[in-house]
């Protein structure tokens, strides 16, 4: 039994592979969601609390508001008393300075000078007394102290702190001199000799020197180590204490205790058993919404359920924007409006469709809700921003249309806060407009989804309408060289082209796809162009001179050399499926009829006269083969009026559903009726058919 499951897994690999992408996604978005209880309730200032009272399950402390905390710093540090160090080393050094200055004056007045050694001691001896009398004067400044007079760092009361030998002090600054009042002193104290003022008073006020410097650094630390001394919380909420009772209008104080008791939620991170019963909590929620996406795609986007390819690239965008939103939320730097959550849906719009786009967009935003304050106004805002942004991307052919997308986006987000808000307030005169930057941000920053897609182009081997506008240029490698050895066949791809792209639009595939499939399905002629009728140049057939299934082969050849020319010159495989599937398995019925009517006694090998296939598979393939067999076939009529194209036509598609060839398309009768009136109009025109009116 164990070995029969166990070759049943191995035989659908796909599929374990698929599942097991999507249980890797639903584990890594649980491990990302917050591991705490959610605060469901949405609320305003102003407004009654509409839900039951809500009671403390713990304790917990009442957070300040951030006004209050900014008016207890502007309190401290208009309080601030500022640190100033008193530095020994100044006194010594400005005194030396003053008996060096003396000393110079005395040598200078007995150097040279006619003096008896009498009158030189008694000189002496005045400079000694005038000596220990500056330096007195000196030292009795330099002992209270000088400080600069002109700083900014007093505070009002004047008191500072003076640090000295390590020991802080509060003094009032105007107990020191500064140079102004110390020369004061200095004239004062020389007041009663004016010889020795005219020669002291200069020396002492060189002297002078600042000795109590501002401390800038003890300072700062003192600031700083006061501003983390203030509590951030103001009283305590008790276990089963009313926070709000119903219908209490919420004030600043009860915003203040819910908003704390908010935020002591966030803190409380689960353990034990209580932890796991969250994740699994998670686990199921995240797990339903990724069932409905799978749903989704299983029953209405069966193509992409089938492609892991598509299903690995959602899973990547999913994680990637649930995981910008949530670092967001995590390190509250920025305003959860600024995460760009449209990117996700123009990304997927690009290689997917709008339905994919939108449905994914939606489960996302059921994921990130989790997180999401006040969910309903977030939710809405950001689901009608994402319906805006899948449906402003009609195509990405033209540069211009990113930027379009960015300024509608913008629009959408705008227009809906202002209702949300509007709503809340019931006054128009209270939107705060400012907010508007987070939204115009958002914008700029989507802009980068277009990058991006070119990432995840190169990356999963995706076409976006852009490479495929690249492709459908005439002057690549490919097309050029079609052009120059197959002229005739190149004209034939674009009429095929033409045809292929309206039809397309009208039956609501990818035109610019099948355009691009059809200026490449053929390219596989380029290496023999004489063995396909459109090619010849004279009237010289090299098939009269071949069998009938050596021809065969010859023809049924260019597909396969066509996905080789495709390859080699790195075409996409979504294109290379047209070069495949252009043919699906129908049969060479010229050569096969010829065959036939030259050996009608010999039963052909009706392998040899048939296309090996696949069969198409989109609605642009099966129009590519409707297109191209149509268009060759339009050829060959002599005098091209309605009925006969009509008839061409019907003929043609009705061959090819007798054949079997559109089994494996979502193409229906209504769209197989509306591409024959697709070719009919255009036929018409290409051969220049006219109505004919009445006489």
């Amino acid at each position: 039994m164990i070995s029969k499951f166990w070759i049943k897994i191995t035989n659908r690999h796909d599929l374990v592979y698929k599942y097991f992408l999507i249980f890797i996604t639903i584990i890594l978005i649980v491990i990302a969601l917050p591991k705490h209880t959610q605060f469901n309730f949405s609320f305003r200032v102003g407004k009654p609390w509409v839900y039951e009272s809500l009671m403390a399950p713990f304790d917990f402390a009442i957070s300040k508001s951030e006004k209050e905390l900014n008016d207890e710093r502007a309190e401290v540090l208009h309080a601030m008393h500022p640190f100033y160090k008193f530095v020994n080393g100044v006194s010594a050094q400005r005194i030396d300075a003053f008996r060096n200055e003396l000393e110079a004056a005395l040598r200078q007045q007995t150097d040279g000078a006619k003096k008896t050694a009498v009158e030189i001691e008694r000189l002496r001896e005045k400079r000694k007394l005038q000596e220990e009398k500056g330096v007195s004067i000196l030292k009795e400044i330099y002992s209270r102290g000088i400080i600069l007079s002109n700083m900014d760092h007093f505070p009002d009361d004047g008191v500072i702190s003076i640090i000295r030998n390590n020991i802080s002090e509060d003094i009032n600054v105007s107990t020191f001199y500064t140079i102004k009042s110390a020369i004061e002193l200095i004239n004062e104290k020389l007041a009663d000799d004016e010889a020795d003022r005219q020669f002291l008073a200069p020396l002492l006020e060189n002297a002078l020197a600042q000795n109590i410097l501002y401390d800038d650094q003890s300072t700062r630390q003192w600031t700083k180590q006061m501003l983390e001394n203030i509590s951030l919380t103001r009283g305590m909420v008790q276990n089963g204490e009313v926070i709000v009772l119903k219908g209490q209008v919420v004030d600043e104080s009860i915003l203040r205790k819910i908003e704390s008791f908010q935020q002591e939620m966030r803190n409380q991170e689960f353990t034990g058993s209580a932890k796991w019963m969250l994740l699994l909590g998670h686990f199921i929620l995240v797990s339903l919404a990724m069932t409905m996406l799978m749903l989704f795609l299983f029953l209405f986007r069966k193509e992409f359920y089938l492609d892991n390819a598509r299903i690995m690239l959602l899973m990547i965008l999913m994680l990637l924007v649930t995981y910008l939103f949530l670092w967001a939320r995590k390190v509250d730097l920025i305003d959860m409006y600024l995460v760009p959550i449209c990117i996700l849906p123009i990304i997927v719009r690009a290689f997917y469709d709008s339905r994919t786009a939108l449905f994914t967009h939606v489960i996302t935003l059921l994921i990130i809700g989790f997180e999401a304050p006040n969910g309903f106004e977030f939710m809405f805002i950001q689901t009608v921003a994402g319906m805006v942004a899948t449906f402003s991307i009609f195509s990405m052919n033209r540069r211009s249309q990113f930027f379009i997308s960015a300024m509608l986006i913008f629009a959408s987000y705008a227009i809906s806060f202002v209702g949300v808000t509007i709503i809340h307030e019931a006054n128009f005169k209270t939107i705060d407009w400012m907010n508007l930057k987070w939204f115009a941000g958002n914008s700029i920053i989507t802009l980068f989804a277009f990058p991006m897609i070119f990432i995840f182009e190169k990356a999963f081997g995706f076409l976006s309408d852009v490479s495929l506008m690249e492709l459908c240029d005439s002057n690549s490698t490919v097309l050029r060289e079609l052009a120059l050895k197959a002229p005739g066949t190149f004209q034939h791809s674009l009429q095929v082209a033409n045809l292929a792209e309206a039809a397309t639009f009208k039956i609501g595939g990818n035109p610019l796809l099948a355009r691009a499939g059809a200026m490449y399905h053929d390219i596989g002629k380029i290496d023999m162009p004489p063995y396909f009728i459109e090619n010849l140049t004279s009237q010289k057939n090299p098939h009269d001179e071949l069998p009938f299934e050596e021809s065969a082969r010859i023809i049924k050849s260019h597909v396969i050399k066509g996905i080789e020319k495709a390859r080699k010159n790195k075409i996409p495989e979504p294109i290379i499926d047209f070069i495949r599937t252009h043919h699906g398995t129908t049969r060479l019925q010229y050569f096969y009829q010829s065959f036939l009517k030259n050996f009608p006694d010999k039963i052909p090998d009706e392998q040899q006269f048939r296309y090996p296939g696949p069969l198409p598979f989109s609605k642009e393939t099966t129009v590519l083969m409707m297109a191209d067999s149509v268009e060759a076939s339009s050829r060959s009529l002599h005098h091209p009026d309605e009925k006969s194209i009509t008839d061409l036509i019907e003929k043609i598609i009705g061959g090819q559903i007798e054949q079997q060839q559109f089994v494996n398309c979502p193409v229906t009768l209504k769209d197989i009726s509306d591409i024959k009136v697709i070719f009919k109009k255009m036929l018409m025109s290409i051969y220049h058919v006219r109505v004919e009116y009445p006489e």
